[in-house]
C-alpha cells in the first residue's frame, strides 16, 4: 500500500498508462493481422503505411522495442511486395 501522496499519484498514472498502452498494442496487433489476411495487392499496399505508422508510434514511445518494430516493418513490407 502506498504511503506517500506522490506514490499514490504514480500508481494512478501507471494504471492510465497501462490501459492506454494495452489499447494501442492491441489495435496495432489487430491491424497487423488484418494486413496479413489481405490477398489483394493494391489494398495491401494502401493499408501498409497505416500499419507502419502505428508500429512507429509504439516504438517511438518505447512501448515496443525499436528492433521489434524494425523487424515487423521489414517482414510486413516483404510480405506485401510478395503478394
Amino acid at each position: 500500500m502506498a504511503q506517500h501522496k506522490s506514490s499514490e499519484k504514480r500508481i494512478r498514472q501507471d494504471i492510465v498508462k497501462k490501459t492506454r498502452n494495452r489499447y494501442y498494442k492491441k489495435s496495432t496487433r489487430s491491424a497487423i493481422a488484418k494486413l496479413r489476411e489481405l490477398e489483394d495487392s493494391a489494398e495491401a499496399k494502401k493499408f501498409l503505411p497505416k500499419v507502419v505508422s502505428m508500429i512507429d508510434r509504439l516504438a517511438k514511445k518505447n512501448t515496443w522495442h525499436k528492433n521489434k518494430a524494425a523487424n515487423l516493418k521489414s517482414k510486413l513490407t516483404k510480405m506485401v511486395n510478395a503478394i
